[in-house]
């Protein structure tokens, strides 16, 4: 009888555990489209730390999930942080007039001699020649088929949901690192 209270305890207590974690921690996110392949692929299921940003600031190329409106969210990586220029010329992303590696790109770049982002400067798009103060400039990792600020400007920092952590489903494509 005493082990059955104890399994019963156990049992609360790792679903406590689990329900602050969830609630507090982490969110569970399903990837919808195709706006951040070869990243990440529609129906991939993320873990997304909610409270990484309390404690550390966003990085430039970490992919987040933000509140786009009041009933979407979307999961992009962030190009531009507040004072930043971003342009793209001759296919080639540039923040504050140095080229940003994008190896994670690789595997989408047309080998054809086709331009994979098209040219654009911050003031063309924002009318801004820079991300102002608690702003960021995200894009999806598939520049032709993605809705990202390119379309609908800068985002609020404030409306950052948290990093995406762990991409946990399928599992053949498990993983923690997403640059």
């Amino acid at each position: 009888m005493n082990k059955h209270k104890y399994l019963f305890h156990a049992v609360v207590l790792a679903a406590l555990v689990a329900v602050f974690f969830r609630t507090f921690i982490f969110a569970s996110y399903i990837v919808d489209g195709e706006s951040m392949e070869p990243t990440l692929h529609d129906g991939n299921l993320l873990m997304v730390n909610k409270v990484s940003y309390e404690w550390t600031e966003i990085h430039r190329q970490d992919v987040i999930v933000f509140h786009y409106n009041e009933k979407d969210d979307y999961v992009k990586r962030v190009i531009g942080l507040p004072g930043d220029e971003i342009a793209v010329k001759d296919d080639e992303l540039y923040v504050n007039d140095e080229r940003l590696e994008e190896t994670y790109l690789d595997k989408l770049r047309p080998e054809n001699g086709e331009v994979f982002t098209p040219s654009f400067t911050l003031e063309g798009i924002t009318g801004t020649p820079t991300v102002p103060p608690g702003k960021l400039f995200v894009l999806g990792d598939n520049r032709r088929h993605s809705l990202d600020s390119r379309r609908f400007g800068f985002i609020d920092s404030a409306s950052v949901v948290g990093k995406v952590s762990i991409r946990y489903w399928p599992m053949s494509q498990v993983g923690i690192t997403f640059q």
